[in-house]
Parts: structure tokens; sequence; C-alpha cells
């Protein structure tokens, strides 16, 4: 209604028919706004006068941001994935004690991870179909390295949250077994003590696409 760039005269009920609630509604939000120093406001016996403030402007700017992010993205800023955990054969935590592995989690992930994977097991079509299109997306990049007797192969991350709890990420690939129907995460915490969860049971994966 322009009150951006300029003071507006509005009364509570056109307002109320503006944003479709009733004008009890309205006039509560405005003196909310109001008390968080995000608008300016006048009584008068005609309507409200009001202007956006400094903190109110700032406010707009950073969600149009945000939105200008989601809307504009190439990808999706993050993929959800449920799946069942299951014990794998203690590949991942062969990998993950490896030094060259190791120091680069923490240089690039920010955390130093428990030695072992939780290795969840996706079930159905959805879930695996989403899991393949994060090949197309940005990740953090672990490259490979050697030792005295053999080369380990580059890996690819993916910052993720475990049932909206615990940090972590996803690790795409260690030299494995598993078909791409299973994942491995790493996380700073051992997750089936911090997450009280067990071979059988079903978590919930957010996974980050633009590390």
């Amino acid at each position: 209604m322009g009150a951006y760039h300029r003071t507006i005269k509005v009364s509570t009920q056109y307002l109320a028919e503006r944003i479709g609630s009733s004008q009890q509604t309205a006039s509560r939000h405005l003196i909310e706004l109001d008390q968080l120093n995000w608008i300016k406001r006048l009584i008068t016996n005609e309507g409200c006068l009001i202007a956006l403030t400094d903190s109110g402007k700032a406010q707009l700017k950073n969600l149009y941001s945000k939105l200008k992010i989601v809307v504009e993205a190439a990808h999706p800023l993050s993929v959800t994935l449920e799946g069942i955990v299951f014990s794998g054969l203690g590949e991942g935590a062969y990998y993950v004690r490896q030094d060259g592995y190791r120091k680069q989690f923490i240089e690039k992930l920010g955390f130093d991870p428990y030695p072992g994977t939780l290795n969840i097991r996706l079930t159905t079509d959805y879930d695996i179909a989403a899991s393949k299109e994060l090949e197309n997306y940005p990740a953090i990049e672990i490259e490979e390295f050697k030792d005295e007797s053999r080369t380990f192969g580059h890996v690819r991350c993916y910052p993720a949250l475990i049932n909206n709890k615990a940090r972590g990420a996803l690790i795409a690939a260690f030299r494995t077994h598993y078909d791409s129907s299973v994942l491995e995460i790493i996380s700073p915490h051992f997750l089936r003590s911090q997450l009280k969860i067990k071979d059988g049971q079903k978590v919930r994966l957010e996974i980050f696409t633009m590390p």
C-alpha cells in the first residue's frame, strides 16, 4: 500500500478486508508491529497514519532476500528423505578413521566424525529417485588421497539434519557393496545413542544442497 516509501492513512476495517481477517485481528497486527518498532503508527479520527521504520524495512529486505534464493535457485535448497536404519558391514567405520578423510571432514564439514556411519535403507521409489537427484546438485568435495598401500577415492558430502535434531552429513561414495538405495551418514555424535534409534526404525533426513 506504499508504506515502504511514505506515510499512508488506513482504517483497521479497510486493512482487515485487504488481508482477509477480522478488524480486531488487523488492529492487533498493527499494535504488535508498533511494539516491535517495525512501523510508526499514529491514530487519528480518520484512521491510522502508518510508515515503516528502518527496522521494519530491514525485516522486509531480509525476507525478500530469503524468498529470492528459494524462488530463483536452480535446485531445491534441501531434499527430505526417509529410510530404515540397519547394521552395516563396518566398511564406513574403516573409511571414516582414515586420516586423509578425517582431516578433510574436520576442515570442510566443521566436525570430527564419530568413527562409524549410520546406514539407512530407502524403501520407496520416491526416496530412491530423490536421492539420485542429489548427484546433480553442488556438494562439499573431499579429495582423493594416497597412503603407503592404496588410493582412497574422492567423496562428495552433503550437510544433513537427522530426525530434525542431530547434525551430520551424507557421504557419497566410499567404495561400498551397497546399492543406490542405501545412504551412509556421518556425524560428530554416535547417532544411535543420541537419537535413541535402532535397527528397523524409520529416520528422516533433511539433506542440504547449498553448502
